[in-house]
């Protein structure tokens, strides 16, 4: 294992998805889900880390994290199509960042933790993006409260 200060990621797995390229790539979940491809996209887990699986279950949200391998990582400031002005990368969802990080909401349709398919409802990237962690969506404490 890796020592505490080291930084350097080792990827568990790849995001598979029918998505070829970042054009055809959806911009969210819900547009991902909205183009009618759902149980089209699923997890390939390393051997290695298929047993760190076992207490998911089909039904339950998982964020997905994934290393974002083909972004470019030299944006302070980016204007969206959608906006007027450029706005700084930390207040924006673009997979430009200095760390490419994605962070991925989806819905386990089904799991097999033998051969290490998490089969997801939607995903909003590239095929064989690296997977960088899985962890839990739990509504009593991700969910903000309502103000």
């Amino acid at each position: 294992m890796p020592a505490p200060d080291d930084a350097r990621l080792g990827f568990i797995g790849r995001l598979r998805s029918p998505y070829r390229t970042l054009d055809q790539c959806p911009k969210n979940r819900r547009a991902a889900l909205a183009a009618g491809h759902a149980g089209a996209a699923w997890l390939e887990v390393d051997a290695p880390f298929r047993e760190a699986l076992a207490g998911l279950a089909a039904g339950d949200h998982v964020f997905c994290l994934s290393w974002l391998h083909g972004a470019r990582r030299d944006l302070a400031l980016q204007k969206p199509r959608h906006l007027e002005a450029a706005r700084g990368t930390f207040s924006l969802r673009s997979p430009v960042r200095p760390n490419p990080i994605g962070l991925h909401l989806a819905r386990i349709e089904s799991i097999d933790v033998a051969a290490g398919i998490v089969r997801l409802d939607a995903i909003d990237v590239v095929d064989e993006t690296p997977l960088v962690d899985v962890k839990p969506y739990h509504a009593s404490v991700d969910r903000p409260d309502a103000e």
